[in-house]
């Protein structure tokens, strides 16, 4: 543990870079070979539009990366935060800061966000997407992804994550974005049995639905947990029911032009 724990401290930019590139690698050629759905679109400009956003997240993260850096070294060196009240074996002090991180950075920035309308109108972006593939795992608004990252921030600070713990964090999430988005088909039985544990792909697909209840569903990122304890989780058995986007946004051009995507927070309705 102590060996991946210092190798995350000091993780190279070529291993995270492998981590996003390579999962949209691999899921988009599995796209191609185990497709869930058989979507009606252009799939390289669909994933032009997407990568853009994908391109914009990496640039807000890593105006950002310092102050992100500054607090894992304030709670670390004062050692201030809830890993701090008691002291705890290496093992379980990683498996709980990935767990806090996921519930306070990932799950209630993200149940925030549907609930609270000026936030919901940044997060609307990625739910606009009614072609939902690999491609839309980064899809966030810039004001968004400012959003998570202050949410990210708040986390380090309350929970008292050390630096490694974040980015093993961080690379898991992005992993998970990758498979949770990826239109691919799972075997239902293995899907279930893994969605006690964690955000499995079909669970995901169930947010994406394109109107109420199901869109405000299955927050979650990597655990499900969080999803199950708190009342959130849902589940459709045939998943041909699900229809991507959301109910307000559905005309064609709306979820494809970067000029009315960046746009939508900032308008009144």
């Amino acid at each position: 543990m102590e060996e991946i724990i210092a190798f995350f401290e000091n993780i190279p930019t070529s291993f995270r870079a492998s981590i996003l590139i390579g999962g949209i690698v691999l899921f988009w050629v599995l796209e191609g070979i185990i497709p869930l759905f058989k979507f009606d679109y252009k799939k390289i400009k669909h994933a032009g539009l997407n990568i853009f956003f994908t391109l914009t997240t990496m640039i807000v993260g890593f105006g950002l990366a310092k102050v992100l850096l500054e607090a894992s070294i304030f709670t670390t060196e004062n050692r201030f935060g809830l890993l701090y009240l008691v002291e705890l074996p290496l093992w379980l002090h990683v498996v709980l800061g990935v767990l806090l991180m996921d519930f306070i950075g990932a799950y209630m920035v993200h149940w925030t966000e549907h609930k609270v309308k000026w936030m919901w109108k940044f997060h609307l972006v990625h739910h606009s997407d009614t072609s939902i593939d690999v491609t839309s795992g980064l899809r966030h608004h810039p004001g968004e992804t400012v959003l998570r990252i202050v949410f990210t921030i708040l986390a380090v600070l309350i929970i008292g994550a050390p630096m490694g713990v974040i980015m093993l964090y961080q690379s898991l999430s992005v992993l998970f974005a990758h498979l949770t988005h990826a239109n691919i088909q799972m075997p239902d039985k293995v899907d279930r049995i893994l969605s006690f544990v964690f955000v499995t792909p079909y669970m995901h697909k169930v947010h994406h639905h394109f109107e109420q209840p199901l869109t405000d569903t299955n927050y979650g990122n990597i655990f499900s947990i969080w999803d199950r304890a708190l009342g959130t989780y849902a589940r459709v058995n045939d998943m041909s029911e699900i229809k991507y986007g959301v109910d307000t946004h559905m005309e064609k051009e709306q979820p494809t032009s970067l000029k009315n995507l960046l746009a939508i927070p900032f308008r009144r309705k």
